[in-house]
């Protein structure tokens, strides 16, 4: 994501969506959702500025990267802080910047622009084996968090252009990997990726924005096609409610589509979807509830409780929309979760 005015690198959601990162030019934040409160405060005088912060669900693990202008360590590192003993507790380094680390209780991920690394954690912390991918500056990659998930289920883009690679995990001994499975998603190159926590679906989105593809990771099938807009945009965030019902897509806009996964005639169809002739384009399903925050900038996507949905900004601004089943949606809480004088790092 772009630097923001308050000088946020990057947003994260926690595996439970109830907690997210705030990676900044001053260090790291950690919020709870419900209610909004700030839970960790790491300034950079201990951490340098950060660019990537990973939680381990609620513990007290906390994966960061620096980056920004004031790092106290190499962007090709990865540290482990452990916040109950107030202290780091591990370091990988690795041969080029580190674009993405992703946590399960068992694994630890880390991409960077050709390779994902996999290892087990934490202890012991050692390297499973390494994928190779084509070229991935956003280190998209995605794993299936739950322990009890029907399989490990990691993604990332495949060798070729809009493809997917998919990994069981839990089929992998040291040192070797699964066969790989590729799912040709998209014709252009990939923006977004998502899997449940469960394991059994993945969605992914292409640089073109206007649609999102959900597969069934068991059978490679597509199982709905999901349209965000007619209009070109660059999806920011793919995220799966907890129970796998519903889907929500976040865009540069600052817009967000919520989507029915499970009962899908929720969804919007076109007027012309009986009018086969004019192709897929009006055979997709539109959001069955959409809105825009009032920043209308990059935001990161969760499910709240009771149907709701939170996205917070890279302006520093947290929104709480509530949506129906039959497509109203309305903001329930804004609040500012940043001071101002974070300003002035």
């Amino acid at each position: 994501m772009a630097r923001a005015s308050r000088g946020i690198l990057s947003l994260r959601f926690n595996q439970d969506q109830g907690c997210f990162t705030c990676s900044m030019e001053s260090g790291l934040r950690i919020y709870n959702v419900e209610p909004l409160v700030e839970k960790a405060h790491f300034e950079n005088q201990l951490m340098g500025s950060i660019a990537i912060g990973e939680m381990l669900w609620r513990t007290n693990v906390i994966a960061v990267v620096a980056g920004g202008t004031r790092p106290k360590y190499a962007d090709n590192t990865v540290l482990i802080y452990d916040d109950l003993a107030k202290k780091f507790i591990m370091e990988i380094t690795f041969t080029s910047s580190i674009k993405a680390v992703r946590l399960r209780r068992d694994k630890l991920i880390v991409a960077l622009q050709r390779e994902i690394h996999v290892f087990s954690f934490p202890l012991p912390t050692r390297r499973l084996f390494t994928l190779e991918t084509r070229d991935n500056p956003m280190g998209l990659v995605e794993i299936a968090t739950l322990a009890t998930a029907h399989k490990q289920l990691l993604a990332f883009p495949g060798h070729k252009l809009g493809s997917v690679q998919l990994v069981d995990l839990g089929a992998t001994e040291a040192g070797t990997s699964s066969a790989p499975t590729t799912l040709a998603a998209h014709q252009g190159a990939l923006a977004c990726l998502a899997v449940n926590a469960n394991g059994t679906k993945v969605a992914t989105a292409s640089a073109q924005g206007t649609l999102v593809r959900v597969w069934d990771s068991i059978s490679k099938q597509l199982l709905v096609e999901l349209r965000r807009g007619a209009d070109p945009a660059t999806v920011y965030c793919i995220t799966f409610s907890r129970d796998s019902e519903f889907l929500c897509a976040s865009s540069d806009k600052g817009t967000v589509h919520i989507f029915a996964l499970k009962d899908t005639h929720l969804n919007r169809r076109s007027t012309f979807s009986k009018m086969k002739f004019l192709g897929n384009y009006v055979e997709s399903q539109w959001a069955l509830a959409t809105f825009t925050v009032p920043p209308e900038c990059a935001c990161v996507c969760a499910f709240g409780t009771r149907s709701s949905v939170i996205a917070v900004c890279m302006d520093g601004t947290f929104h709480k929309y509530v949506f129906t089943s039959d497509g109203n949606c309305n903001r329930e809480a804004f609040d500012v979760f940043l001071d101002v004088c974070d300003d002035e790092f």
